[in-house]
């Protein structure tokens, strides 16, 4: 390598090395929307996380008390935690004294560490410290890197809770911060081991995780929908005025925007279902199926299949245990 060839590299390796941070530090400014006189949420786009969309793909959102500012959910990379941060700090001169998280999936709580650094404390569901120990916790963060590099990189820390909440037979946890009064509601094991709601009773608002999907197609994969069709029964009983879903559009009209979650949910357990009691296999039950009522929707090209197939693995299940089809026998 000649002087020249040697200068030309040493500069690309200057710029790439400058480019990184330049590409890191693009995280876009994250908008609050007001919901109510307290509440404010951030609305991610439809698809999968992707560098397109730098992670930014679920919901999150703040309520804003005299005592401090209280937050549900942390976004999906360090990054967009900051931006909450930043976006919170053009609302209210306020701190955030406190964040919620509905659930210990990536596309909530990776954002958690910039909250933890500022000295935010944490509030999770028990159920979340088996997955923070699991080996599949580990694999998302190695997949997340690579699908959200730089933006998730070998600084992500996978963020615990000061305090893991136990319900102990009770359904709610109500406390007050700052003259307001709230319920945190547990939904566990519908669309996650470690479900949890908010509820913000003086401006009626729900905070409903990924047990609502406002406007497209939820990501069900190995959810109980059994168990998460209750869940929407309890969610609807509590009669919020708006309700703020993990993934779309904020809602003012629950009753009538959760119907796609209920009923896509319901469709997949009717059509998977049958399939397993006609002892039809996946493959071929899937492309008899006529999806038209949802292949519309945003999602449905990444999630549906996978849903589908969870759908079927947990229909064997429950007519197993029912004695509905016989079980396979023991391999020779």
């Amino acid at each position: 390598m000649n002087f020249a060839t040697s200068t030309i590299a040493c500069l690309c390796a200057a710029l790439l090395a400058l480019a990184a941070p330049a590409r890191a530090a693009s995280t876009p400014a994250l908008t609050p929307i007001k919901v109510s006189p307290h509440v404010y949420y951030f609305h991610g786009d439809s698809g999968a996380a992707d560098a397109a969309n730098q992670g930014f793909m679920s919901n999150a959102g703040f309520v804003v008390t005299r005592d401090g500012v209280l937050v549900f959910d942390a976004l999906g990379t360090p990054a967009l935690g900051e931006a909450m941060i930043r976006a919170i700090r053009k609302v209210t001169p306020q701190p955030v004294r406190r964040v919620i998280i509905s659930h210990y999936h990536a596309d909530h709580f990776y954002g958690l560490q910039a909250f933890k650094a500022r000295g935010a404390q944490i509030w999770a569901h028990e159920r979340g410290r088996t997955y923070l120990a699991s080996d599949m916790a580990a694999t998302r963060l190695a997949q997340r890197k690579v699908a959200l590099t730089p933006w998730v990189n070998d600084a992500t820390r996978l963020t615990g809770a000061d305090r893991w909440l136990s319900f102990s037979g009770a359904s709610t946890i109500a406390f007050e911060m700052g003259g307001m009064r709230f319920r945190i509601i547990d939904m566990s094991g519908a669309h996650s081991p470690d479900d949890i709601m908010l509820a913000v009773d003086d401006d009626q608002v729900l905070f409903a995780g990924d047990l609502f999907f406002g406007g497209r197609i939820p990501f069900v994969g190995e959810a109980d929908s059994r168990v998460w069709l209750g869940a929407l029964d309890r969610m609807l009983a509590l009669a919020p005025r708006a309700a703020i879903p993990g993934h779309g559009e904020l809602s003012r009209a629950p009753a009538r925007d959760m119907a796609l979650t209920r009923d896509y949910l319901t469709f997949l357990r009717r059509v998977m279902g049958e399939a397993v009691a006609e002892l039809t296999s996946f493959d071929e039950a899937y492309g008899k199926i006529d999806w038209s009522a949802f292949d519309k929707y945003p999602a449905f090209a990444q999630a549906n299949r996978l849903n589908a197939y969870g759908t079927y693995l947990l229909m064997e299940r429950e007519s197993l245990q029912q004695g509905q089809i016989p079980a396979a026998p023991p391999p020779p």
